[in-house]
């Protein structure tokens, strides 16, 4: 007598192959749609000498012309140094799926430019003034636009909104203060004992945001790691405090155990853009729960 286990064997493994058939064939489209939608408009903001700085622009699927839509504006990290304008990309292409137009900018750091941590700031508040002035062209509505950003991308969203680094070849009556900001493990205080300090100085008060939080600062979302090495629990409380004391929503949540850097990786990428979305509604900028 034959044994039957093989052939049950062989039909339960034709059975998955093609169950995994169906799976795939049905998320094809999906894939499609994701990749077509992932194509960003790149838009040059600023030029200095031959060096061009862009913008990547991801619009909300089913975009409508002439309807105004919620911008954010994220900022890279990498110490002013290094780092990559797409760290954020996923963020973006996810926040454009909540129906906000989410951008991507490049700013110059010291490793391509030779430039300081004031050239970047001045980048930023470049950037939020370009995404302003262009809003029409955009479909954004300049009175919702987020600054958001990790690390040393964090003090530069942070920066365009507290500090008065412009540059003066630009059209002052344009603001390029952001209207919120969304800030990843930022290094927000400059000063003494603090990080970055021993690359800016003395004219640390120029870009710290931590010395410039006054009245009218944006509402702001701090998420930080309590083992986070760079920036101090003590430190984000400080800051949050000195912004309820201004009169400002502040909110900081802290992610258990979590090093500088956590939120680009595995469940805490998700656990902070849902933090993200959460703070976004809030605010009025997009509706409905997360969808991640």
């Amino acid at each position: 007598m034959l044994n039957p286990m093989p052939f049950l064997f062989c039909k339960k493994l034709l059975l998955l192959k093609f169950t995994s058939l169906i799976i795939l064939c049905s998320l094809a489209p999906l894939h499609a749609q994701t990749a077509q939608d992932t194509i960003p408009q790149v838009l040059v903001y600023k030029k200095v000498d031959t060096l061009s700085l862009t913008l990547r622009v991801f619009k909300p699927a089913g975009f409508e012309t002439g309807k105004k839509y919620p911008a954010i504006v994220f900022f890279f990290g990498g110490g002013w140094i290094g780092g990559n304008i797409g760290q954020f990309q996923k963020q973006a292409v996810y926040l454009a799926s909540r129906g906000m137009v989410a951008i991507l900018a490049d700013y110059r750091v010291q490793s391509r430019h030779h430039t300081t941590p004031f050239e970047a700031v001045a980048d930023g508040k470049s950037a939020i003034r370009y995404v302003r002035a262009h809003a029409g062209e955009l479909g954004i509505d300049p009175d919702r636009i987020v600054a958001a950003g990790g690390s040393a991308g964090g003090h530069v969203a942070a920066a365009t909104d507290l500090t008065k680094l412009d540059e003066p070849s630009e059209n002052a009556a344009i603001s390029a203060r952001p209207n919120a900001l969304v800030l990843f493990n930022p290094v927000f205080n400059n000063g003494p004992g603090e990080y970055g300090y021993d690359r800016i100085g003395a004219r640390y008060t120029e870009i710290s945001p931590y010395h410039n939080i006054r009245k009218g600062a944006a509402p702001t979302l701090i998420m930080l790691g309590t083992k986070d090495k760079l920036v101090s629990v003590a430190t984000a409380g400080a800051y949050k405090a000195k912004l309820t004391e201004a009169g400002t929503r502040g909110e900081l949540i802290l992610y258990p155990e979590q090093p500088h850097g956590f939120f680009n990786r595995g469940e805490w990428f998700i656990k902070t853009l849902r933090d993200t979305d959460v703070f976004l509604k809030s605010l009025g900028y997009i509706k409905g729960d997360p969808t991640l």
